[in-house]
């Protein structure tokens, strides 16, 4: 284990050196809000921007001779986009502008909604492009005022000003599927040194979004989602699939009901509705996540029934159908408080101790035959669980990471936790151990790294170990690079899974998109290494109003079962590259033409692999305390 642990310390540790870049910075040019920045301006790159300027004027100019090619140039580019001709530093973004005001009693709440396409939170006066942006924008129903006052402001008229709430609060505003994006203005009341008038200006995504494919006459596939139904920032979505010659189910059927941040409780209820041939399920849950460090209580709830009627067994060798349903109830509460002691030396008052309990009942309906040494996996458990944790969250903003020039808060700081507690399952009680540890890094040369350790073990006795994990993570992004085309980043992901006296039925697998990049039985073990790198141009391309990213990709894996030593075998790989499309202003995800090679994929008679698939956004790891958990096996 010693080579491993340095070869994560090596990959956690070692970085290229990227070249510095600065941040955009949008102009709200006359707009009378401006008094007050959220993001400061910082300091030009005056050499790239007129080199930009200069290969971008020569290239409009030569494109304006023709009438075709000028109307293919509208078509493709927008000098708005990827723009560099206002910039800031990451060090001087993260800068609370609210610092100056801080304990100032708030006058008055103003509430301006933008229209979903034209404008943005940085250039309010900015208007449609289009007709038909001006059309989308009459059609859609903006998220009402009365629902951002009541569901989403943490603060209210009258109280006073803390820099690190509002900060907060145009975070929460943004990790919302509701808002494209969202910035908060305080500007001084009349002159006042004691009053603050405070703008919260939030534009919407386009939140109606349908889809569907039809093979035939007798097989169709629709799907309709509403991110923000009737302006009240609740999920609805439907799908509805009919196959004529399915032999088991030709109608299905999928529902979701979301209403998120209920009052000023900060709930969110789901209602869940699934009926398809491999997947029954009826859920109701309500949540309440430690939405800021300010937060002091956290919990949910959760009831649902779920049935499997043709679900895959597999071991080492084999596969084999079975029939599985069963009941889930689940529900925990934690408390966060600042710490008695100082930790972690400045910066301390984002440091919160948090303490949880949580309760879950897993009861089976139906499942193949439960023994002490068969199908373990299947047996009903009561487990309650406790974990003490320590954890500490900043946020700087940044865009282009995942995101295609949205605002984008990456979180950075640390999280230790404890989890143990006990399991009165059916096959005997046990014991559970767990530990995890993460913490990230973001500077502004080096770029960003994020580094995380788990493990636990279920404890039959003092020296029998049950379902045993280790887990090693570690991802990095450079800076942004610069060149003609666009700007670059690159991406490494890092991870190592093993597991110890894992049930027989139990494995983790290099398949699928997240993985390797394909889907293949035969990539399954018990222990894996699993190395992604990316590189990522995004490029000025604008189609259609979608822009445009050019990635290159290399995944690298190894796997194998206990049997057998992890690098005694092959090496699997994929390599390719993509085009990826994204208008932020949609709510979908984003969608890719991508090609692959897969060289040494057992059982794979196509190693080249085209392929046109969405792409769900990533998202950063953070570090709030959640529900107490058992390690996670994948």
């Amino acid at each position: 284990m010693s080579w491993l642990a340095g070869l994560w310390l090596l990959l956690t540790v070692s970085v290229a050196v990227a070249q510095k870049i600065k941040i955009p910075v949008p102009d709200t040019r006359s707009d009378t809000l401006t008094l007050t920045d959220s993001i400061s301006k910082g300091i030009r790159d005056q050499k790239q921007i007129e080199r930009d300027s200069l290969f971008y004027v020569k290239l409009k100019n030569r494109m304006f001779k023709h009438r075709v090619t000028r109307e293919l140039h509208k078509l493709l580019f927008h000098d708005n986009y990827n723009s560099r001709i206002k910039t800031g530093d990451v060090n001087e973004i993260e800068v609370n502008p609210f610092v100056q005001y801080q304990g100032r009693v708030i006058n008055k709440i103003y509430v301006r909604r933008l229209g979903v396409f034209g404008p943005s939170v940085y250039d309010t006066l900015r208007r449609p492009r289009s007709w038909l942006e001006r059309t989308a924008n009459q059609l859609h129903a903006d998220t009402r005022e009365g629902v951002i006052r009541r569901s989403f402001l943490l603060f209210e008229e009258g109280d006073r000003v803390s820099p690190d709430t509002l900060r907060d609060n145009e975070r929460l505003l943004r990790s919302s599927n509701v808002f494209h994006d969202a910035r908060i203005i305080v500007v001084p009341h009349g002159g006042s040194r004691g009053f603050v008038d405070v703008y919260v200006i939030t534009q919407d995504v386009w939140s109606l979004v349908p889809s569907g494919s039809v093979g035939a006459l007798n097989r169709f596939d629709l799907r309709l989602d509403q991110r923000n139904f009737r302006g009240l920032a609740h999920t609805f979505s439907n799908q509805i699939a009919y196959n004529g010659t399915d032999p088991f189910q030709k109608l299905e059927y999928r529902g979701r009901y979301i209403v998120p941040y209920i009052g000023k409780t900060f709930f969110t209820g789901q209602a869940d509705l699934i009926e398809t041939r491999d997947l029954k399920q009826y859920s109701l849950r309500f949540y309440r996540p430690f939405l800021t460090p300010d937060t002091k209580w956290a919990g949910s709830a959760e009831l649902s029934y779920n049935r499997f009627p043709r679900y895959v067994v597999f071991s080492e060798d084999t596969a084999r159908l079975t029939r599985l349903g069963y009941y889930y109830n689940d529900i925990w509460a934690g408390y966060a408080f600042k710490p008695f002691f100082s930790f972690l030396g400045e910066g301390d008052d984002r440091t919160r101790l948090v303490i949880a309990a949580r309760f879950t009942r897993l009861a089976f309906t139906s499942r193949p035959e439960v023994r002490a040494d068969t199908n373990q996996l299947f047996q009903n458990t009561n487990a309650t669980l406790f974990s003490i944790g320590l954890s500490r969250r900043r946020y700087v903003r940044d865009v282009l990471i995942y995101g295609f020039g949205r605002t984008e808060d990456v979180p950075y700081g640390s999280l230790a936790s404890i989890v143990a507690g006990y399991d009165n399952a059916e096959l005997g009680q046990r014991k559970y151990l767990g530990f995890k540890y993460s913490k990230a890094h973001y500077l502004e040369s080096f770029g960003y790294l994020y580094g995380a350790l788990s493990i636990g073990s279920y404890l039959r006795s003092k020296t029998q170990v049950e379902q045993g994990v280790l887990t090693l993570e570690s991802s990095y992004f450079t800076p942004l690079r610069t060149t003609n085309w666009g700007n670059w980043r690159h991406f490494i992901n890092f991870r190592y899974t093993m597991g110890a006296e894992r049930f027989n039925n139990e494995y983790i697998t290099l398949s699928g998109r997240d993985r390797l990049g394909i889907n293949n039985d035969n990539l399954r073990g018990t222990r894996l290494l699993l190395t992604n790198i990316e590189n990522l141009l995004f490029s000025r391309l604008n189609i259609v109003g979608f822009r445009v990213a050019i990635v290159t990709f290399a995944n690298l894996g190894l796997v194998s079962y206990q049997t057998r030593k992890l690098f005694q075998g092959p090496l699997y790989q994929g390599y390719g590259v993509a085009f990826r499309l994204r208008n932020e202003n949609l709510t979908f995800n984003s969608f890719q033409i991508r090609i692959a090679w897969y060289p040494n994929i057992p059982g794979n008679a196509a190693p080249f692999r085209p392929a046109f698939e969405g792409v769900p956004t990533a998202r950063f790891r953070d570090f709030d305390t959640s529900a107490p958990e058992i390690i996670p096996y994948r």
